[in-house]
């Protein structure tokens, strides 16, 4: 197998086919987010910009951006190309968000005032997909018994994690990520048992298949995430705090935005 056809067969044909994800573009992709996460912390200390709540409340526009970007292509409004469904779009959106926070930097710099401006110019670019959603409604079928499946397993899910962060300080500590999480889990549960969405993450896949049930969702982000915020708040709590905030920034997004993207979906009546 020559390269091209390698990189046709892993890369090309799941996005083109919509086959979802297999290992090697898996590994691959985890790989580009590792090296992606390290550089644009480098570049963030090098602008002045800190880690913090400021930061996170400016960048809500473009998180919310990519799976509100995703669901509309699912559903048929966007066209379905290499730029609008995952990893692509979250390229597309990342490279969005990427270039509006230098472009403010640049023009006031790291001050008070880069904040609400880069957000606003985030909400700006969610109006605008909003304002496309809503001269296409005749496109959608909106599906609300969808919120009568999530939000029980979603109170019931979240109540556990609320829970077991009573008598576990590291879950305490980091209780945003699994409640982000298991609300991802939950939107994936949901969407595959109930409305016949199926899973395209290769792990999450093979435990389906091996224990026969979504829920198993649960099990594997609460297991996942356990030892990740153990490394980052035990193991290297003598790191730079910023490193630390924006790795927990990034697991957070995983969580946020798949999670999103698939609640949009089934109210928008796509799978």
């Amino acid at each position: 197998m020559g390269l091209y056809e390698f990189f046709y067969k892993y890369f090309v044909l799941p996005i083109k086919e919509n086959q979802g994800y297999n290992p090697v573009n898996t590994v691959t992709y985890a790989i580009i987010l590792g090296i992606a996460v390290i550089l644009l912390y480098k570049m963030l200390k090098r602008m002045g910009i800190r880690v913090d709540d400021r930061f996170f409340k400016a960048l809500i526009p473009y998180i919310i951006l990519g799976p509100l970007m995703r669901g509309m292509t699912d559903v048929g409004i966007l066209p379905r190309t290499y730029l609008t469904v995952s990893p692509g779009g979250y390229f597309v959106i990342a490279a969005f968000a990427i270039a509006s926070l230098y472009v403010v930097w640049k023009h006031i710099g790291p001050g008070e005032k880069l904040y609400p401006l880069y957000r606003d110019f985030g909400w700006i670019l969610v109006g605008g997909l909003l304002f496309v959603l809503v001269i296409n409604l005749d496109r959608v079928s909106f599906n609300w018994k969808a919120l009568g499946y999530f939000v029980p397993f979603l109170i019931i899910a979240e109540a556990f994690i609320w829970l077991i962060a009573k008598k576990a300080p590291l879950i305490a500590d980091n209780k945003t990520l699994f409640y982000t999480h298991f609300y991802d889990a939950t939107t994936t549960f949901v969407g595959i048992q109930f409305f016949g969405f199926w899973e395209q993450h290769v792990l999450a896949r093979w435990l389906m298949d091996t224990l026969g049930t979504p829920a198993v969702m649960y099990l594997e982000k609460f297991f996942i995430l356990l030892p990740v915020v153990w490394i980052l708040d035990r193991e290297m709590k003598d790191e730079d705090p910023d490193l630390i905030n924006f790795v927990k920034l990034t697991v957070f997004i995983l969580g946020f935005g798949p999670g999103t993207r698939n609640l949009l979906i089934m109210l928008m009546g796509g799978g």
